[in-house]
């Protein structure tokens, strides 16, 4: 998943084929987007990382962070070989989707203040 946001307005993009031209890219705000990088990590003291339970066939994912107006989770995705599914959320909901169980695909979620976090399923 190749992402990318300005840093002056906060609009964001998913880009489905980067370009590879020299001195190229997107623009916002006649800026140069910036790529997201992902963290593996945990961030602060709040949870950030998704948590993958197997269940059968599917997979159930929760984030366990606050869910507040100006900080919360805005989605989780499933990304695989040649898909991409996501879930959206707003303040005040809970954190979880369904997914299909797919080993080794990559599961996200991205914060609005704290970025991208991304684990692997196994």
């Amino acid at each position: 998943m190749i992402l990318k946001k300005c840093k002056k307005c906060g609009a964001m993009v998913e880009i489905i084929e980067d370009c590879h031209c020299r001195n190229c890219g997107i623009q916002c705000c006649g800026e140069k987007m910036e790529k997201i990088a992902s963290n593996n990590a945990e961030f602060s003291f709040e949870k950030h990382l998704p948590q993958v339970e197997i269940c059968g066939n599917y997979i159930e994912v929760t984030v366990n962070h606050v869910m507040e107006d100006a900080h919360y989770i805005e989605w989780v995705a499933l990304e695989t070989k040649g898909t991409l599914g996501k879930k959206y959320f707003k303040a005040g909901d809970a954190v979880k989707a369904i997914f299909p169980y797919v080993k080794n695909s990559t599961i996200y979620s991205y914060c609005n203040k704290h970025g991208l976090f991304e684990v692997k399923v196994k």
